[in-house]
């Protein structure tokens, strides 16, 4: 079990630079992984009308189950991490059986409610390179759902206003447009809303 602060920037991208900034940090396919996110909620998203996002990662046959929470001050996420084994994941994923532990402790508290009404909704697959810079991490996404792709440029800091600049400056010397960017799972339940 891990619990940590979470601050990042992000800024969708057009494919077009996407792989630009590709070439320009010379990533090759070698330095790509696939990972895909699986989320939960109860029918009526109870958690995400509380800012609430859970779920489960799988990556190189490893699953990690995550909540991310608000922070008091609003400046990231809080994340609480627990490492899961493959049979598990699967029974949440496929029956809803929520795993025992921290993760399942907090969103009780969160939810005041039963675990059995949080099933899975639905996956993205991401391919993902990251790249440590002076100030972060660099990462890059191409994520697929439903029949959307898009590319994602997020910079994972430690320090919000340092942060904050180096991501704007790399945006700007790019010429590439800040965009208002939602995170995953919010694109998820967007795009979610169209298919409906």
């Amino acid at each position: 079990m891990s619990e940590n602060l979470e601050i990042e920037f992000k800024n969708i991208l057009t494919k077009t630079e996407f792989n630009h900034l590709v070439l320009k940090f010379k990533l090759d396919d070698s330095v790509f992984w696939s990972q895909t996110n699986y989320y939960f909620d109860t029918t009526d998203f109870s958690l995400k009308n509380v800012g609430c996002a859970l779920r489960i990662r799988e990556k190189n046959n490893k699953y990690e189950l995550t909540l991310k929470q608000p922070t008091e001050n609003s400046i990231g996420l809080l994340e609480i991490n627990q490492q899961i084994e493959e049979q598990t994941a699967q029974l949440f994923i496929k029956n809803g059986k929520f795993p025992i532990g921290i993760v399942a402790d907090r969103v009780s508290m969160i939810l005041s409610s039963n675990l059995q009404n949080i099933n899975c909704f639905g996956h993205m697959k991401t391919e993902r390179s990251e790249l440590e810079i002076v100030g972060g991490v660099l990462v890059f996404d191409k994520s697929s759902y439903f029949d959307m792709i898009d590319y994602e440029l997020e910079f994972e800091v430690k320090d919000y206003e340092i942060g904050q600049k180096i991501f704007l400056d790399l945006l700007n010397n790019e010429q590439i447009p800040v965009r208002n960017t939602l995170n995953k799972v919010r694109r998820f339940y967007e795009e979610m809303k169209k298919q409906q």
